[in-house]
């Protein structure tokens, strides 16, 4: 009999290893086919409970929450157009006035509708490798995401503190907590931008260009895990640091091309895959046959990407419909956080089994309609410019 922590690592080193051809043969993302093959994995029973695969899968969601903050370009922002800036804020105001709108109209669980207009911009960064960042759309895309991903984080860390202290007078001081670290990171940064303008060559010291000790990634590492560590001291989410850390390490150092990479080959290569199998195999999939889950997770995944869509018409007078509808599509995969939502939901009780299996399976079936759509319109579009 084999022992069950030596066949977790066999199959979890297997997945890992064996999951991006498995996507490119059913041309599916690959969070979507890790996901699948840990619930499929988990249903046969070479995927277990263990404390160990449960703490680097909550690493592995942090590190996930790191890369989509270094995704972040801060400039790109502040140098954007007050129309493209007041648009995009139009569009996230109506996103999510259309989300709870429709939530409280099909008298979804609040925990749900509290997750519909979440936005993450994680998997928009596997749609402008694989069509290009100076797309128009990816690009109006990012900054509509940053914006609404900022807030949505800001949100999840006010319901994280909800779920434990309840709306009581803890609630409002982990708020001023909140706000005060807020300030602080802002006014941080202003010092370090005054700083780095001023003695530019600290940047090379603290990422020399030729470097044999890998300081780029120890620094990058040692932020990460200090901001984390100040999250934990204020009992605050810790994705908000994670990413937060990631932010940090855009704004100062985005000129390192090879720092962002060696970040994520790290984290897509090891960390962020055992989080999105730990997620599959938290997925009963015995539960597709329970009534209600397939029909609650499609209702959920219709409502959420039918609110981007409508609310897309605030962008339309950018760059066009088209490219407005395709923005409101990318924009329709919050994978990480709707997991977030549904552990944190699920943890404290205030979520049944059946809505975390919905929001679980509506997160899936999201990044499947969505990817397939925007192949689809790009493809279409590609055959249009030959033709003319």
């Amino acid at each position: 009999m084999i022992d069950t922590n030596i066949l977790l690592i066999l199959t979890l080193s297997l997945l890992i290893w064996g999951s991006p051809f498995m996507a490119k043969f059913l041309r599916l993302p690959i969070p979507t086919v890790e996901i699948i093959l840990g619930s499929l994995f988990a249903y046969f029973g070479l995927i277990g409970e263990n404390q160990y695969f449960d703490l680097i899968a909550e690493v592995g969601f942090l590190y996930l929450m790191f890369l989509a903050g270094m995704e972040v370009d801060l400039k790109q922002i502040t140098r954007s157009s007050r129309t493209i800036l007041r648009q995009s804020m139009l569009f996230l105001l109506l996103m999510a006035s259309f989300s709870i709108g429709t939530g409280l109209l099909f008298g979804l669980n609040t925990i749900i509708i509290i997750s519909m207009p979440l936005i993450s911009i994680g998997l928009l960064a596997s749609l402008s490798k694989t069509y290009g960042k100076e797309e128009p759309w990816i690009k109006l895309a990012f900054i509509a995401g940053i914006l609404g991903e900022i807030i949505s984080i800001a949100v999840l860390t006010i319901y994280d503190a909800a779920t434990t202290t309840g709306l009581t007078f803890e609630l409002l001081e982990k708020i001023g907590y909140l706000s005060a670290f807020m300030f602080t990171v802002y006014i941080l940064y202003r010092l370090l931008h005054l700083l780095f303008w001023w003695f530019p060559e600290l940047k090379s010291t603290l990422v020399p260009k030729f470097d044999t000790s890998d300081q780029d990634i120890r620094l990058a590492m040692a932020l990460f895990f200090i901001l984390i560590t100040v999250m934990l001291a204020l009992d605050l989410e810790l994705a908000l640091g994670s990413f937060i850390a990631g932010v940090a390490i855009s704004a100062f150092f985005h000129h390192e091309k090879a720092l962002e990479m060696k970040m994520s080959s790290l984290g897509f290569g090891f960390l962020v895959p055992l989080f999105f199998i730990h997620v599959g195999a938290s997925f009963d999939i015995r539960s597709l046959a329970v009534e209600g889950v397939v029909t609650g997770a499609l209702l959920i995944t219709f409502l959420m990407i039918l609110s981007r869509i409508l609310a897309a018409v605030a962008l339309k007078h950018i760059n066009g419909s088209r490219d407005a509808l395709l923005v409101g599509l990318s924009l329709s995969m919050p994978l990480t956080l709707l997991v977030a939502v549904a552990t944190i939901g699920y943890e404290t009780k205030l979520l049944d089994l059946l809505s975390y299996y919905q929001l679980i399976l509506a997160s899936i079936f999201e990044i499947l309609i969505v990817m397939a759509t925007i192949k689809i319109l790009q493809s279409k579009q590609v055959k249009e410019d030959h033709t003319s």
